[in-house]
């Protein structure tokens, strides 16, 4: 996920900026408006293909609108969770507790079996690679293969996975910098093995080559491959290879972070969850802009409320305070 900390950093000054610059009645303000109706899992949304017209495509502006309300979104949930959010985060982190105490096992076996079988050894480099620099090559792949077949279903499927790539990446890290987590390369200097312990902000890692290295928790090559494979699922589940097939890559991809030694296997899990949870909201999102557009094409756009507005009006020397009521 490195390659994309300076994109995820200019995206969030601009996210920034614009989400204090919107006016009332913008797109941002509408999506707002629709998330408490739809921003979960039980949201049903229409994928078929016959859908995805002139109306609802993402175009360059809608792009970092959406991006903008999905960064906004993800880093404000904790504030809009409601009982039942909290009581699955509570078991969540109850299970990542509990699976912590077989992190160091796990790892040894890994590295056991991949030291022992050239065959493995050689599959976990090369899928790993998918998690990275592969990973954004695949989906521009995708992306000018939809240009060139002006397929819009698939062009803004492969929009929206960039999306929750990008959004993904900067919740991971930020989560990294809070969590400070030794890397399985990291050597304790006090008992000479790897372990699986949290340092928390701040704390400078290094791998046992003396080399600086950022927190392992949560993976962000899982995180990344399980919010685009996520969407994927989600925008092609009529289809059920889809699934299946985007979610073993995923799957794998985590996996390979354990047998390169690269994270410990709560770490995968962490990254998962993050990366399915983003997708979720992403898919969910576009479907709510996607219901905006048609709307507004067909002219069912919301009304505007009347308002009801305090003037006050100077003429003559006098002051002349006064009530405005507009009926739209």
């Amino acid at each position: 996920m490195r390659i994309s900390t300076i994109l995820i950093g200019a995206v969030l000054l601009c996210s920034a900026v614009g989400a204090h610059a919107q006016q009332p009645d913008t797109l941002l303000k509408k999506l707002d408006s629709l998330r408490g109706k739809g921003d979960t899992a039980k949201q049903v949304n229409q994928t078929d293909k016959s859908l995805y017209t002139e109306e609802t495509k993402i175009t360059l502006p809608a792009y970092f609108i959406l991006l903008g309300s999905n960064m906004k979104q993800s880093f404000t949930k904790p504030f809009h969770m409601k009982k039942k959010d909290w009581f699955n985060m509570a078991g969540f982190i109850g299970l990542e507790a509990a699976l912590s105490f077989a992190d160091k096992p796990i790892q040894r076996n890994a590295l056991d079996l991949r030291d022992k079988n050239k065959t493995v050894r050689e599959v976990s480099d090369y899928i790993t690679r998918f998690g990275g620099l592969y990973e954004v090559y695949t989906l521009m792949g995708l992306a000018a293969t939809s240009y060139i077949t002006k397929n819009r279903k698939l062009r803004s499927t492969t929009l929206l996975a960039s999306q929750s790539y990008l959004t993904a990446g900067a919740v991971q890290l930020a989560t990294k910098f809070l969590s400070g987590r030794q890397r399985p390369t990291y050597i304790d200097r006090g008992t000479l093995q790897p372990e699986p312990s949290f340092q928390g902000p701040f704390y400078k890692s290094e791998d046992a080559n003396g080399y600086k290295t950022n927190s392992s928790f949560p993976s962000g090559h899982t995180t990344g491959a399980f919010a685009a494979a996520t969407v994927f699922s989600m925008e092609y589940k009529g289809k059920k290879l889809v699934p299946y097939i985007s979610y073993t890559i995923a799957t794998l991809i985590g996996l390979s972070r354990i047998t390169e030694n690269k994270h410990w296997f709560t770490d995968i899990l962490a990254g998962a969850a993050l990366g399915y949870l983003t997708g979720q909201q992403v898919v969910n999102n576009y479907h709510r802009y996607a219901r905006i557009k048609n709307g507004e094409a067909n002219g069912l756009a919301p009304k505007k409320k009347n308002q009801l507005s305090f003037t006050i009006d100077y003429s003559s020397g006098v002051v002349q305070p006064g009530l405005v009521y507009r009926i739209n």
